[in-house]
């Protein structure tokens, strides 16, 4: 088993594999699944690893995070609630005014393309960074 504590130094997608080593059941397969996914969505996209320990993609700002709890991976989206979702794949927090999030429960799988579109959505919500000249 992957030690995450002895990884700490490294670099966000290597502390990701290695959060993904350490569950070795069907959570570390989920949140490979949904990371290729995002990867694929969004080539642009940065992984970090914030929070003592919570993956988290951005592009110009944070898209999702993926949370692994006993029972269930949770795919948080920032600005989720901002986000339409004509395949009803948001169904959790589903109360706030601002995120909103996808609970992935053993033996589920997500719409792999709808999950896509939500995605590339979110990243269209984080509008990019511009420069400010020297003046």
């Amino acid at each position: 088993m992957t030690n995450i504590a002895t990884a700490e130094s490294g670099s966000p997608s290597r502390l990701i594999d290695a959060r993904i080593a350490e569950l070795a059941d069907w959570r570390g397969t989920t949140l490979a699944n949904v990371r290729a996914l995002i990867r694929a969505a969004d080539p642009g996209v940065v992984e970090e690893w914030k929070w003592r320990g919570v993956p988290v993609w951005s592009h110009n700002g944070i898209v999702c995070t993926g949370e692994t709890y006993k029972s269930v991976v949770k795919l948080t989206f920032a600005k989720g609630a901002a986000l339409a979702d004509p395949a009803k794949l948001f169904n959790a927090s589903l109360d706030g005014n601002v995120r909103r999030a996808i609970d992935l429960r053993e033996g589920e799988a997500v719409d792999a393309d709808a999950f896509k579109a939500l995605v590339v959505a979110a990243v269209a919500l984080n509008p990019p960074k511009t420069r400010k000249s020297k003046v």
